[in-house]
């Protein structure tokens, strides 16, 4: 499981979690109450963290692709090892760091009714506060290039190829060319009678053919997370464009329904987060087998300290058992030992008796 593609996936994965663990339970109070409740503090940080964890997804689906790209359709251009897959993973952690650095700082705790500010909670809300009206539309607009548009069309780009490369050409392995490289090899040499080349050659042909048909497989489980990805992200990067850049929402009269639409689209982000795992299940074999094989270790590994400790306790309770049957055998010894003894004493009593009395 530690190939290349599986480390990339973990990072996903990472970054899943910390949108469920941090931006979740907040954006779940915030959509039912309308109100921010943790202070100036978290309304940097919370929103902070949420942008990072979608770049991070982002770039991450993006090496992902490439990496794809260049081991399917250009083999000899660019060898990917699990060192430099780290070191793309950590590089992808800075740059996400610092370019979402803007987020943190012009996120503000603010009212909706100033004159209620010192008297409650209520109606306080967590926005972004910007010296001037062009920033937003700058920084908006650039952040929907580099963490929506520019990276989906890459991958678009990318999974073309290799689409094109795995499913619709006569690549080596397939069975088209099998048929026509190998069968006359085949019967030339089993008419020959050369056993060892018969069987080394299909050997070869049934690997290359297992090879082509993992990588459909992984591309197959890409290309739908990818399909998820672009989907659960596009409503909110919509949304965002037309509040931040275009304005559309700030006067408009159906408050409740532009909420109702922003609610639904932050939901389809948690989804994504969610699907994912679901995703990793049903389209690659190999993580259910390795989940399977980790769960039943683990679940094996409780059932044995559990056996373990049932195992000491019956060791225990016998040893007590053992232990008091000796005690209580060593007293019948000891017991038929005095007996035995008394019955000596009393014998030899008697006999010096007898003697005396006929002396």
């Amino acid at each position: 499981m530690r190939t290349v593609t599986n480390y990339f996936i973990v990072n996903l994965s990472v970054a899943d979690v910390l949108v469920t663990v941090s931006c979740l339970p907040a954006s779940l109070l915030v959509d039912i109450t309308e109100t921010w409740f943790f202070g100036l503090t978290l309304c940097k940080v919370i929103p902070y963290l949420q942008t990072v964890s979608v770049s991070v997804s982002v770039l991450t689906l993006s090496c992902i692709a490439l990496d794809r790209w260049y081991a399917i359709c250009h083999p000899l251009m660019f060898k990917s090892t699990a060192k430099r897959a780290r070191n793309s993973i950590i590089i992808i952690w800075i740059v996400s760091c610092v370019i979402m650095i803007p987020q943190a700082i012009v996120m503000e705790c603010s009212s909706i009714f100033p004159q209620l500010v010192n008297k409650t909670r209520l109606f306080t809300v967590c926005d972004e506060h910007w010296a001037a009206e062009i920033y937003p539309k700058v920084y908006h607009s650039c952040f929907f290039l580099v963490t929506y548009m520019a990276p989906l069309c890459l991958m678009v780009l990318a999974y073309v190829q290799i689409f094109r490369k795995l499913w619709c050409r006569q690549i080596p392995g397939t069975s088209s060319v099998v048929q026509k490289k190998w069968k006359p090899l085949y019967c030339s040499a089993h008419s020959r009678g050369s056993g060892p080349q018969i069987k080394s050659r299909p050997s070869a042909v049934a690997a290359e053919i297992k090879q082509i048909r993992a990588r459909r497989k992984t591309a197959r489980m890409l290309m739908v997370v990818l399909f998820v990805f672009a989907l659960c992200y596009l409503p909110v990067s919509i949304l965002n464009i037309l509040k931040r850049v275009f304005g559309i929402f700030d006067n408009t009269e159906h408050r409740e329904t532009v909420y109702a639409w922003f609610t639904f689209s932050h939901w389809l982000v948690y989804a994504n987060s969610a699907a994912n795992p679901i995703i990793y299940n049903f389209l690659s074999g190999k993580f259910r087998e390795e989940f399977k094989a980790a769960f039943s270790s683990y679940c094996f590994g409780i059932h044995r300290r559990r056996e373990h400790r049932l195992s000491r306790g019956r060791a225990s309770t016998e040893s007590r058992k053992s232990l008091t049957t000796q005690i209580s055998n060593f007293d019948n010894v000891s017991r038929m030992s005095e007996h035995v003894v008394l019955t000596s004493i009393t014998t030899l009593h008697t006999n010096a008796s007898g003697s005396t009395q006929n002396w």
